[in-house]
């Protein structure tokens, strides 16, 4: 039993450092300012028109996400519930404390590509503790098993899609970092 304990502290542990680490490189991202990733601009776009922080309506995204993953019976572990509850809130405060300002364009740039490099580092411990995959991610893998006709690549494009016009309806930040971002997440 104490063992089972310890493996559970320690697969915890993993989670939320890797979380956080994930979290600083997404903010960066927004810091930027140049445009942010698709999730970020449909929570940026709700915080817009609702008393909602950032971190706030991503967690609710988040948690919306995580009910129609659990509706297609994909299957969740303690890492998606952790990531749908706490991300959000991680990156709202990066934002609001780091006294980072890019300088120009070149400096947005960098940011973001570092950002996004660093938000993977972030995933691949997060993903090492094997406690199941973010909300978003278990999306796309529900229902690329559902369009199993179309390459998983396109379920992706599909739903940023969607969610990017959602964001962007709502006023979300859309920029050449929105690009960057699509293009490089893959990749990273």
């Amino acid at each position: 039993m104490k063992r089972v304990i310890q493996k559970t502290i320690w697969e915890w542990g993993q989670i939320i450092f890797g979380l956080l680490i994930f979290s600083f490189g997404i903010s960066l991202t927004i810091i930027a300012n140049i445009g942010v990733t698709p999730w970020d601009t449909l929570g940026m776009g709700i915080a817009n028109h609702t008393p909602l922080n950032y971190g706030i309506s991503m967690t609710m995204i988040s948690l919306i996400v995580l009910g129609i993953d659990l509706f297609m019976h994909e299957s969740i572990g303690f890492g998606t519930i952790i990531d749908a509850c706490a991300t959000g809130n991680f990156i709202n405060f990066y934002i609001v404390y780091l006294p980072i300002i890019p300088k120009n364009l070149v400096d947005s740039i960098f940011m973001m590509i570092t950002g996004l490099l660093i938000a993977s580092l972030g995933q691949f411990f997060y993903m090492r503790s094997a406690q199941g995959c973010g909300p978003r991610d278990a999306l796309l893998v529900g229902l690329g098993k559902r369009l199993y006709k179309l390459p998983v690549g396109l379920v992706q494009i599909i739903i940023y899609g969607v969610v990017l016009c959602l964001g962007y309806f709502l006023g979300g930040p859309i920029g050449i970092g929105t690009l960057i971002s699509t293009i490089c997440s893959g990749p990273c």
